[in-house]
């Protein structure tokens, strides 16, 4: 149980069982209201985040991430864990919950570390949805119809980014290798969605260079996710043992690969269960099955449990149902996928890069290294492009730059699994932040800023990428 999973290290290990299990019959009313103010918070902060994001014209994901700073470590103080020498005294929610239940200093503790548990289980379910829903979005066909062109920039687009990164932060700011892979990895990402969005709107969604952006970005995120699962089972292991790495890589592939042959059998079957199913859920309840079980194969074999629930959205998207599918679950992603982004915007504590503070300077310029290189590392991608004379690369270099909701996917796996300091975690946050923010008003310049409104055949095409920005 999560419950006793957060004492893992208190005072609490020492008390006898019988007083524990009174210990906590006594605190279960506090803690469940713990929890029940902290959904409070996180869904309000993403729900007005997300406006203010929209009415600025920005991908409302951000708006969440940023709520989360505000509510979080950085401001408010109100969603905070016990991570880095934080205690119930630091949390405002406690003082809050302490108001109500007058509860002695050890209880409040236990208390503290419990609801957090609670929280960070939640947050870590809303980012398997997420994968989970970006699976049933990344159409398989659309992957094999894309092309050589929109390959080569993909691989380019991940390559030279994580090269890049990984090296200059060791070679230049001594971090060590572990952190410095996992902050490499996070340059990779792609954001589709946020891309899609604004080519459509310049009505350069089935040009040229939008169908290699889109199609390379299908493929980043393809080739993120396995890079991602490679680099959080490192971080588990706390070494780089090649055999290891190349064990991971190979499986991770192989895993993937073959979820997506075996899937056509599945299908089948899948197919025939929802059928013969007549209660409520017939579609949603079996399809969660599945993507759990997935789920918890990826991470039974130490890859990730992500990359499970990604494989199994995409196979479930070759079934009849997906339409269906597709629309049962945005709702429940709503409801869980708020929780990670805000739970990754709180834990970020925008203080370590305060330049007025001497050691924070560090990182302040750690953060600028890797806002470089994750534009830089994509515009490099333009003239990846081959055998096409005329075509707009500075266009297709900037298409590549956001990095969205995959991007904060890598910061918060990297900050639950503990391998990031906080300036490197802070950094890759930053790095997010600004070049999602940077992405849509460079791409219009790339294009001159001169398009036709969209056409309803673009309106179509562009849901896929709409669903994920809007997540």
């Amino acid at each position: 149980m999560f419950l006793n999973h957060a004492l893992s290290g208190s005072a609490f290990l020492r008390t006898p069982m019988p007083l524990l299990a009174t210990v906590e019959a006594e605190n279960s009313p506090a803690i469940l209201s713990g929890v029940l103010l902290s959904l409070v918070v996180i869904y309000l902060a993403s729900k007005i985040g997300e406006e203010v994001s929209k009415r600025l014209d920005f991908p409302p994901v951000l708006g969440s991430l940023i709520a989360g700073v505000i509510v979080g470590v950085s401001a408010l103080n109100l969603i905070v864990f016990p991570e880095g020498g934080i205690s119930a005294d630091d949390s405002n929610l406690m003082t809050i919950l302490q108001w109500f239940n007058h509860l002695s200093p050890a209880a409040l503790t236990y208390v503290f570390e419990s609801q957090s548990e609670v929280i960070s289980v939640l947050a870590e379910i809303g980012v398997i949805i997420l994968l989970f829903e970006i699976g049933l979005e990344s159409n398989l066909q659309q992957l094999k119809e894309v092309g050589i062109q929109a390959t080569v920039v993909a691989c380019v687009g991940v390559a030279v980014p994580f090269a890049a990164g990984t090296g200059g932060l060791m070679a230049i700011f001594h971090v060590p290798a572990i952190p410095a892979i996992f902050a490499g990895a996070a340059l990779t990402a792609t954001s589709i969605g946020i891309t899609s969005k604004v080519l459509s709107e310049l009505g350069q969604l089935k040009s040229k260079e939008g169908q290699i952006i889109v199609g390379a970005a299908v493929i980043d995120d393809v080739l993120g996710i396995i890079v991602l699962a490679v680099v959080a089972s490192l971080a588990k292991t706390g070494e780089i043992d090649v055999f290891n790495v190349v064990y991971l890589i190979l499986g991770a592939t192989a895993f993937l690969l073959g979820s997506i042959l075996l899937g056509g059998l599945f299908n089948k079957t899948f197919t025939k269960i929802v059928e013969n199913l007549e209660t409520r859920g017939s579609v949603i309840i079996p399809a969660f099955i599945f993507a759990f079980f997935m789920a918890f194969i990826g991470n039974a074999i130490h890859l990730e449990a992500i990359l499970g629930a990604f494989a199994a959205g995409l196979v479930l998207d070759e079934t009849d149902a997906s339409n269906e599918l597709d629309e049962l679950i945005r709702p429940i992603a709503d409801i869980l996928v708020p929780i990670f982004f805000v739970t990754v915007g709180a834990r970020a504590d925008l203080r370590v890069l305060n330049p007025a503070v001497p050691e924070n300077r560090a990182g302040l310029l750690i953060a600028v290294f890797l806002i470089v290189v994750a534009i830089l590392g994509k515009i490099v991608t333009g003239w990846a492009v081959f055998g096409q004379p005329g075509i707009n690369r500075w266009a297709i270099g900037v298409g590549m730059i956001p990095r969205g909701e995959v991007g904060l996917v890598f910061a918060g796996i990297g900050s639950a699994s503990g391998v990031l300091s906080k300036p490197l975690e802070v950094s890759i946050i930053i790095m997010v932040i600004l070049t999602t923010f940077l992405a849509p008003p460079f791409l219009r310049v790339a294009f001159g800023d001169s398009g036709h409104p969209p056409t309803d055949e673009e309106d179509v095409s562009v849901k896929m990428g709409e669903s994920q920005s809007a997540s």
